[in-house]
């Protein structure tokens, strides 16, 4: 007999119902082909899906070619992509989960090599030029074009017509990527915004792009599904590790929490880190505490994520009000059916296909 595992529990955003509690967190996987998903991508998400994942969200996802991270990523500039796309939110569905898609733009960090590969900037000739909110160069890459306005809009633009092709694909979700130190995530920390224009100096400026993005998004968005964001509660950036400009704070991550959710956001992925190089504490709860802190002082909807691999732990999560959901990352690599094996060790049903009902 099953119990009450909040992990397992519905979680109701707008009108959309999403089954438990355990998603799984956009990871790229470097290997599509002029920005489409191949069956590579179809059996990694689909298997995901069938694993018992209440959400699955697929990696980010360029809304301009050039706003890729390498030449390998996924990308929706195109309406050639949307069947493509459609194949894999199909497949998630399929699997008894909710289809869900991270919108990026890569900045100054685009252009970059495969992780095996060695990472890091592309050879001269390979790659093309990158952009940022200023000149400043993410450390090992080549140095940004800072974006003037009318470049700004035509970004913000990008942003909205993606959706429009994700939601045409079969999404139910759009989160849009303003973490780990790409554009958007950029603009907000001072330590790589140094403008002095309308997007650059106060929190507010600096989260003026971000904020154009959700409410573009929004108006192209059914008011009936939800739109997520994604952000790093901090850049790590302390006094030991930088003098000249400090980094982004999680009291930063707690006002734009609150300006998001008037803006028509529905969910804070909470994430950190990215914007530069900097030390990550050794703690189970590095990340997750922060997440916590956003959710506590917000007063929004958060997913955590971060070294959430026990399934006791991702229901402390939840039942002590840390955070509304999970989001799993290597564990879900590691175990496509990780959220299957949580409910048997915590005593829910598991969401087996009828096909795999042999192995309850």
């Amino acid at each position: 007999m099953s119990t009450v595992a909040e992990l397992f529990e519905p979680l109701q955003l707008r009108d959309l119902r999403i089954p438990n509690r355990v998603w799984m967190s956009p990871m790229c996987t470097y290997s599509a082909e002029d920005g489409f998903p191949s069956d590579f991508h179809l059996s990694h998400y689909a298997s995901r899906a069938a694993g018992g994942a209440g959400l699955v969200m697929i990696e980010a996802t360029g809304v301009r070619p050039e706003g890729r991270i390498t030449p390998w990523c996924l990308g929706l500039w195109s309406d050639e992509q949307i069947p493509a796309f459609r194949r894999l939110a199909d497949a998630i569905t399929a699997g008894g989960a909710v289809p869900a898609v991270q919108l990026a733009h890569a900045g100054r960090k685009a252009a970059s090599n495969r992780p095996w590969k060695g990472g890091g900037a592309l050879p001269p000739g390979d790659g093309w030029p990158v952009v940022g909110p200023s000149a400043q160069p993410f450390p090992g890459h080549p140095e940004p074009a800072p974006l003037d306005r009318e470049q700004i809009a035509g970004v913000v633009a990008s942003f909205a017509a993606a959706a429009r092709r994700a939601l045409r694909a079969g999404f139910q979700v759009a989160e849009i990527h303003a973490a780990h130190g790409y554009l958007l995530s950029s603009f907000l920390s001072p330590a790589s915004n140094h403008r002095d224009d309308e997007y650059g100096g106060s929190l507010a400026n600096r989260a003026r792009i971000v904020l154009e993005v959700i409410d573009a998004v929004r108006a192209v968005w059914p008011d009936e599904l939800p739109v997520f964001l994604r952000i790093s509660t901090t850049d790590w950036i302390t006094e030991d590790t930088r003098h000249d400009r400090r980094g982004w704070t999680v009291e930063d991550s707690v006002e734009l929490a609150r300006l998001a959710g008037e803006h028509g956001v529905d969910l804070i992925d909470a994430s950190s880190g990215g914007v530069e190089p900097a030390p990550v504490p050794d703690r189970r709860d590095y990340q997750t505490a922060l997440a916590a802190r956003v959710r506590d002082e917000a007063k929004v909807t958060v997913g955590a994520v971060g070294r959430i691999t026990e399934p006791g732990w991702a229901e402390e999560l939840l039942t002590t009000g840390q955070a509304d959901a999970v989001f799993l990352g290597r564990a879900l690599l590691r175990d496509p059916s990780w959220p299957n094996h949580a409910a048997v060790a915590l005593g829910a049903t598991p969401r087996f296909l009828e096909q795999y009902g042999y192995a309850v």
